[in-house]
């Protein structure tokens, strides 16, 4: 068993109160205009852009700190193409036989459908995979833990970098999504976990008349 090794804590800084409240407010006022958009502007965005804000979704917090997520930021309109053709065919799978009633009665307000032409018009796609398992220098399996909720926690992260940042974005999951492995030249110890698509809403984008919940219907103080 390794030794465990430690480091003083020296990024931290405490804020007084007020800041701290005027931080966190903010913070939340910004999220609270964050919505899912399907209409993309074509408008290019710079890679530098995306690259800060994948800097920002690895300071995610992971299971033994493994660090399992793998992210493949896509802007080649090839692969877009491609990747848009068998998200597609999933697609059209899942709404004419595999989605039941229920599901589509949900998906009914988002106005959603097996076309997804964001695929290609948006200027940035990022597949994010989770590993289910590590290889170590011989080629031998390592235990990955809690990689579902590393990479969630990841994704999160990354959606309010890129929101932070003035972009749009879409989670998109088509089922089954092992196509992205194919495309992307990914392992086979790789799952893909989400397509994220990222861009500029175009002007005259419109969204679903949806809302949140209530604050105190999602939040309890003990």
């Amino acid at each position: 068993m390794p030794t465990p090794s430690f480091v003083p804590l020296l990024s931290y800084q405490r804020l007084p109160e007020p800041e701290m409240l005027a931080q966190a407010t903010a913070f939340a006022e910004r999220m609270a205009t964050r919505r899912t958009v399907r209409d993309f502007s074509t408008d290019p965005v710079p890679q530098a852009v995306i690259e800060q804000a994948l800097r920002a979704a690895i300071t995610a917090p992971s299971g033994a700190n493994q660090q399992p997520w793998r992210f493949v930021a896509i802007k080649d309109p090839s692969i877009k193409k491609q990747i848009r053709e068998a998200a597609e065919a999933e697609e059209r799978e899942f709404y004419e036989h595999r989605a039941p009633d229920e599901w589509l009665a949900a998906l009914a307000p988002l106005g959603t459908d097996a076309e997804k032409p964001f695929l290609e018009r948006a200027p940035w796609l990022i597949a994010i995979f989770y590993e289910r398992f590590g290889l170590d220098d011989q080629g031998e399996k390592v235990k990955r833990y809690y990689p579902h909720e590393s990479v969630g926690l990841a994704s999160g992260l990354l959606i309010a970098a890129l929101h932070q940042a003035g972009l749009a974005t879409l989670t998109h999951t088509p089922s089954p999504m092992g196509f992205l492995n194919d495309i992307l030249g990914r392992g086979k110890n790789e799952m893909p976990y989400l397509l994220l698509v990222v861009g500029y809403p175009e002007p005259d984008c419109q969204v679903p008349n949806i809302s949140r919940l209530p604050f105190e219907t999602t939040v309890q103080f003990r």
